[in-house]
């Protein structure tokens, strides 16, 4: 069968020019096309028919074959509750230049399918029962001929109808008992609740269990599931074995314990179990989801990556993804699309993900035919040609066959499979919605509909598997489980979450107040660092690199050499340390391998070459893994991946970051339902560290703010630290001390731009060697007593400052640097302030406009200070788009601080805009300073 597969992705003129040629000279063709016209000519001498005709009529077999395979898919009986949408042409024979006097006639073609030379009519009955029953499937569009043959080659012989033994179909039978009966009685007990019921796709828990089972069978040892709110507790229930009295508990109870925060709804809630299989123990994974439905969708994808990593030394064969959508959502949210490109790249790829579609044919309200411009909600799976199965909701046996070969087909070729449910919702949205109001129609036929349940249970009766009493007690038997469980779970108030991947997050806390106190030690000895330095700085010399990254590694080697550690430098050499004691570095991002601004230079291209060499990865053999990689143009799928790793590899530092920071927000669903609040809803820990480049340099609007705001905005207790440093030692310190503490949680790192070449913005290696990461930098050029005014700021902007300052020499003026900005460190902000008793006037100085930016955020923390703030204007847009505007702009800025007043202290720099001639006493009585704060935006 297989030496003809290409025989169907043919077209006709094309193997009539062949069989042409077969006949002058057989051995100018191809051996497997001289096997097939051999039967041809065999029909020839053993039928009474011309050659040609027989030769045209063979043909147009094999095209309808090609049909069948290509466009069945079209045809099948796949909708359980609604007349299939009509397409041409059909697959009726006469569009194949065949007719109903060809039915009983015999052709060669049916080798093609296994059949041998049959007559047409059975060659039509195989394809139709293969292609255009309750499985129908899109394939022929795969470009590797050897998967498309081993479909053929599976799907062909058994005609996609699964031939189960008795214990087969007893095991699908429970589960459908389970899925059915644990929605029922919860539709009885928690009347008006939501919930999300599953009725209508109950084929799901079998068509999983079957996934686990087979998954098993082949090597598969962990299972990471993504899944939205449709079905989540009857998986939890009946797949990840929840206990139903935890769930019904959830329903009813009025608090938490002490393990989470504000939790979250029950069906937002993830799980994790070791479920015991026919082939072994299998660790399930159910990760948490918001209602932003395709959320978790790159979160699944990434922990699967460090799990295949870490724990299975990158064997993908041990561990799987599967993400479960729903048709809109797959249809409608980009970030499917985000990740299915992700799929096939080096730095991303999981080895194939299982997705499965439960599709209700409608969204919240809307009709199919208003969610989507496509045929199927599963045409995104296209993009990376990955095999498309289209099953009926209401064939539990179907399913459960579609998912094993969709295990055995990424477990042997390592790509994404799609597996459409077509099926309904028995409810509307949720349990309290009216249908009705919008699907009248769609909705009159549900409401008579048997459920899956009760269709697989007659058929199991009509084969005489079961009878109806057995049905009956097993009915009975489950539902009087559900009610002890619910009994139980009526003892208590209390709602217990179970931290989530427990076995590997084990040894980290949540943080405490008192733990940002102060910061750990974090520095490395200066020998080990200058070797570190050493190694970084050396390139193979059996390997050509471009001149200019030749010079720059010398440059480097002189920047050691002569003590000034940059930016870069203090970077890579807190990952080097990390490596060397242990700690996995993982960093992606759009240009970040070099670093968008052509700063970090972590690898190195070789000349005329596409190799690159990482200097990160040769430190020592018993180095960490070290990977750095350039990631696809796109934010939340990325952001959303490295969330996943993390959650992964707790001993590991992953970093995402931007491009410019600004872009952060396209990923901002992933900062607002993962990174601040995940700890808090759902008990999860994880220690990413975001990379945002922002400044104001007159790029315009898109390039200068990375919305520090929005992250103070969200920032609560200890759920994230928000950095802004402003040397290359502490972000040095910053990093490693993400990894030497037993709590981990997001760090948000405001990057710079100018200040990787500036010359100001240097450490010495002893500052690297000696202490801790500095909450706050305190000003070393000043006379404490002299100052008159304490200048409060952060970032990049402290440098225009001390510019303006040394030219001044303005040692009464004190420029105090907040590099960590949450949990904010007032009491030590408060310590350096006492220095400074003979103080006026505090000031809070940023570039940003003044509704944007630290101010508020800061004002709020530092009532007893009054500060003044110093910024740009409130505005909606970020920055200005003219060069020449920000120039003027931020000179403003800094000469509003340094500006002299006309009271009678005129060294004061005191920032009132007085009047020539009044004293101190009167500006301020004037200004009403102490109650009202004068404002110095511009």
């Amino acid at each position: 069968m297989d030496s003809f597969s290409f025989v169907g992705n043919s077209d006709i003129e094309a193997i009539e020019k062949l069989y042409e040629d077969y006949r002058n000279n057989p051995d100018s063709v191809d051996e497997s096309m001289r096997n097939f016209f051999r039967g041809f000519d065999f029909a020839f001498r053993n039928f009474n028919h011309s050659g040609e005709g027989v030769v045209g009529k063979e043909f147009n077999v094999i095209n309808l074959i090609h049909g069948y395979r290509q466009r069945g898919h079209l045809f099948t009986a796949t909708n359980p509750v609604r007349t299939r949408r009509k397409y041409f042409p059909t697959l009726d024979i006469e569009n194949f230049g065949l007719s109903e006097d060809d039915l009983d006639v015999v052709f060669q073609a049916g080798k093609e399918i296994g059949l041998g030379p049959v007559p047409l009519r059975d060659i039509i009955s195989h394809l139709k029962q293969t292609y255009c029953g309750s499985v129908g499937v899109e394939y022929l569009y795969i470009r590797h001929p050897e998967m498309v043959s081993w479909l053929k080659r599976r799907m062909e012989r058994v005609r996609n109808t699964p031939s189960f033994t008795v214990d087969k179909k007893m095991r699908i039978f429970h589960r459908l008992k389970e899925a059915a009966g644990f929605e029922s009685f919860i539709h009885r007990k928690f009347v008006g609740q939501k919930r999300f019921s599953l009725e209508g796709s109950e084929v799901l828990i079998p068509g999983l269990d079957a996934i686990i089972e087979k998954g098993a069978a082949l090597g598969i040892k962990e299972v990471m599931i993504g899944m939205s709110h449709r079905g989540r507790l009857n998986v939890l229930s009946n797949i990840l074995k929840k206990p139903v009295r935890d769930i019904f508990n959830e329903f009813n109870g009025d608090q938490y314990d002490d393990s989470i925060s504000l939790g979250d709804v029950k069906y937002h809630l993830g799980y994790d179990n070791s479920i015991d299989t026919l082939s072994g123990t299998v660790k399930v994974n159910l990760l948490p989801n918001p209602s932003h439905l395709e959320a978790v969708t790159p979160v699944v994808e990434g922990l699967t990556r460090s799990r295949a990593e870490q724990a299975y030394d990158k064997d993908f064969n041990k561990v799987i993804p599967l993400v479960i959508h729903g048709d809109s959502a797959i249809a409608g949210q980009g970030v499917v699309y985000e990740v299915v490109q992700m799929a096939g790249l080096n730095g991303y790829s999981t080895g194939g993900t299982i997705h499965i579609v439960i599709n209700n044919q409608v969204g919240f309200t809307t009709n199919y035919l208003d969610a989507r411009s496509s045929t199927y909600s599963t045409d995104v799976g296209k993009v990376t040609r990955s095999p498309v199965f289209h099953i009926n909701g209401d064939d539990a046996e179907a399913m459960v066959y579609a998912l094993e070969l969709a295990v055995e087909y990424r477990q042997t070729f390592h790509t994404d499979v799609f597996i459409d449910i077509l099926s309904y919702r028995k409810h509307g949205h949720n349990e309290g919605d009216e249908p009705r109001f919008t699907q009248p129609t769609l909705y009159k036929a549900i409401a008579t509909h048997p459920n899956p349940r009760d269709i697989y249970a007659r058929k199991l009766i009509e084969e005489n598997v079961l009878t109806k009493k057995e049905i009956e007690k097993f009915q009975n038997d489950f539902n009087q489980m559900l009610e002890t469980g619910l009994a139980e779970s009526q003892k208590t108030d209390i709602v217990h979450i179970r931290p989530f991947l427990q076995d590997i997050w084990g040894k980290f806390r949540h943080a405490e107040d008192s733990d940002f106190n102060e910061s750990p030690q974090t520095g490395v000895d200066k020998d080990q660092l200058i070797d570190l330095a050493e190694k970084i700085n050396t390139l193979p010399a059996d390997k050509k690199f471009f001149r200019k990254l030749e010079k720059l590694v010398e440059d480097r080697k002189k920047m050691v050499k002569e003590d000034r550690i940059d930016w870069a430098m203090g970077e890579l050499l807190a990952y080097a340390s990390l490596l060397m004691e242990g700690h996995p570095v993982r960093i992606s991002g759009q240009d970040s391998v070099r670093g968008t601004f052509a700063h970090r230079h972590a690898g190195f291209t070789l000349e005329d070459m596409a190799e690159s060499y990482f200097p990160l990865q040769h430190l020592s053999p018993e180095q960490a893994i070290f990977n750095i990689y350039n990631s696809p143009l796109n934010e939340y799928g990325v952001m959303g991946f490295e969330y996943g790793f993390a959650l992964g590899v707790p001993d590991g530092l992953t970093i995402w970051e931007a491009q410019f920071g600004d872009f952060f927000n396209v990923g901002q669903v992933v900062v607002d339902q993962f990174i601040s609040s995940a700890e808090e809803k759902w008990g999860l820990k994880n220690g990413l560290v975001l990379f945002l480049p922002h400044g104001f340099e007159g790029q315009g609007p898109e390039h200068s703010s990375a919305r520090i705001e929005r992250f103070l905005n969200q920032a609560a207790g200890n759920n994230m630290q928000i950095l802004n440093c402003t040397t290359p030692a502490n972000l040095f310190h910053a990093l490693r001390r993400q990894m030497k503490r037993d709590f981990r949680i997001p760090m948000v790192v405001f990057t710079p731009k100018s200040l990787l070449r500036h010359p100001l913005c240097i450490s010495r290696m002893d500052e690297l060697a000696d202490g801790a990461f500095q909450e706050v930098l305190d000003d070393e050029d000043t006379d404490p007593e002299s100052v008159k005014r304490v200048v409060l700021c952060s970032g990049k902007i402290y440098y225009d400052l001390l510019a303006r300052k040394q030219e001044l020499n303005a040692r009464d003026v004190a420029l105090i640097r907040i590099e960590q900005l949450h949990p904010f460190p007032k009491h030590k902000i408060l310590e350096v302030i006492k220095r400074y008793p003979n103080a006026l006037l505090n000031l809070w100085v940023q570039e940003e406009p003044e509704n944007m930016g630290a101010w508020y955020y800061v004002e709020n923390q530092l009532p007893e200070l009054k500060p003044v703030p110093v910024a740009r204007l409130a505005s909606a847009s970020p920055a200005t788009g003219l060069s020449g505007l920000h120039v003027v702009g931020q000179k403003e800025i800094i000469g509003k601080v340094f500006k002299k007043c006309h009271c009678e202290l005129k060294n004061d720099y005191c920032g009132l805009q007085c009047v020539e001639g009044k004293t101190r006493a009167e500006i301020l009585k004037q200004h009403k300073y102490f109650e009202t704060p004068q404002r110095f935006s511009i």
